[in-house]
């Protein structure tokens, strides 16, 4: 092994009982060796990967299992064994590598994997783990891989090239325990991100649970949940969406993009408009001569602005921010005065509602709406008041989610900013 290390760069941060120890370099080819136990005639539970997430059963990612008479061909894993899998995705184009972390027999297809076992006596499986989730491996083979090249389809990527892969480690007698530190301040860390995950989806679920009361089922004109206030009122009536709202039109439909410029009015797309909220994320603005000239798909307070075409029915609601902007392709609705706003949103966003859209959505391979087929819907809504009611308590709630997502996204942050701090730096180290 010690032929094989080299000098690497520290890594900026470091536990104190660790901080006098030095780094090196060494391959992958020192550290673990390849598997090749095939499964024959034993039995075994065949798996997949997810990219990012890991291995995953092909009955839990599938619904079935697909391995049929190939089964007996799959690489058999045990408890922290490697599998590479040589198929290019978005998040990690040079392939994903996860780690098995099952006690059961495991089994991959041998065709677009290659499996290894790491020498725990050198390196602490948990600690290779974290370095291939920072696509270690995907900045190296990079250098390797032909663009395109693919073999049966996955990427054209040899073994030699895989196990050249530079590995830091800590060196000295403390090597493994430092490793294992690492492992575990990350693996503490991935613990509290999934625990904010669930509860962001106990949020989301709750939410929807309520929706499905503070509504009317198909067919029915009282919810079966209502505020204390509004228990001996009236049934909802049903009224033509067109006549809820001033005004229903479609925004700009052409080609915009000749007007586009820089610093002008915001111009709103259908990738704008998600869950509820506008989304910045991609906002294109216009020139102000432009915008004059498209008055109909001219923005007001207040005004809800539907998705047409691809995610179709998803709304927002116009506030101050977005006042005066434009809009391309969206279904403009601009409600009467003794009708809410938000309470429509939340409305369309309820089961009741994508069924209603669902009834009018035409298309196959994308999905459409039409501002005519919109103002004909038959909806049941209930005094202004109630209305209102409603629409406070689920934007409160929709707070209260949004508030969560952010403190997951900001621990989801936080651990890619100490990742970069635990291990060297890609950008000090030659791969």
């Amino acid at each position: 092994m010690a032929k094989a290390e080299k000098t690497a760069v520290v890594p900026r941060l470091r536990f104190p009982e660790f901080a006098e120890g030095g780094w090196s370099e060494t391959t992958l080819s020192e550290l673990a060796t390849f598997v090749d136990e095939r499964v024959g005639a034993t039995e075994c539970v065949p798996y997949t990967v997810t990219s990012g997430v890991g291995l995953v059963s092909q009955v839990e990612k599938l619904g079935r299992t697909i391995a049929g008479n190939s089964l007996k061909n799959y690489i058999v894993l045990r408890r922290d064994d490697f599998a590479y899998n040589k198929s290019a995705t978005k998040a990690y184009p040079e392939g994903y590598i996860a780690r098995y972390v099952g006690d059961e027999r495991a089994a991959v297809p041998n065709s677009i994997f290659t499996c290894f076992r790491s020498d725990e006596k050198k390196v602490e499986p948990a600690y290779l783990d974290y370095l291939f989730a920072s696509n270690l491996h995907g900045k190296w083979l990079r250098n390797f891989i032909t663009v395109g090249a693919r073999a049966h389809g996955s990427l054209n990527v040899s073994d030699a090239d895989l196990m050249a892969l530079p590995v830091p480690l800590p060196v000295g007698a403390s090597s493994l325990q430092e490793q294992k530190k690492i492992a575990d301040c990350l693996t503490s860390l991935d613990e509290l991100i999934a625990a904010q995950g669930r509860k962001v989806e106990a949020l989301k679920t709750s939410k929807r649970g309520l929706m499905q009361q503070l509504f009317p089922r198909e067919g029915e004109t009282r919810p079966r949940l209502r505020f204390p206030e509004f228990r001996d009122a009236p049934e909802w009536e049903e009224h033509q969406l067109d006549s809820c709202f001033s005004h229903i039109r479609n925004g700009f439909v052409g080609t915009a993009t000749p007007f586009y410029v820089i610093g002008g009015v915001p111009y709103l797309q259908g990738k704008n408009v998600k869950k509820g909220r506008i989304d910045p994320t991609g906002l294109v603005t216009i020139s102000e001569d432009f915008h004059c000239k498209q008055k109909k798909s001219q923005l007001n307070l207040g005004d809800i602005v539907m998705v047409q075409s691809g995610h179709v029915g998803e709304c927002a609601l116009i506030d101050e921010d977005y006042v005066g902007a434009n809009c391309h392709a969206l279904i403009i609705m601009t409600p009467v005065k003794r009708q809410h706003s938000p309470f429509f949103v939340h409305s369309f966003e309820s089961d009741v509602g994508a069924r209603l859209i669902a009834k009018i959505t035409t298309g196959n391979t994308i999905k459409h709406i039409l501002a005519s087929e919109v103002k004909g819907l038959i909806v049941r809504v209930p005094a202004l008041s109630e209305q209102q009611r409603i629409s406070d308590f689920l934007s409160s709630l929709d707070e209260h989610i949004a508030g969560e997502s952010r403190s997951l996204d900001a621990l989801r942050t936080h651990k890619s900013g100490l990742m970069q701090q635990l291990f060297p730096s890609q950008e000090d180290v030659e791969v």
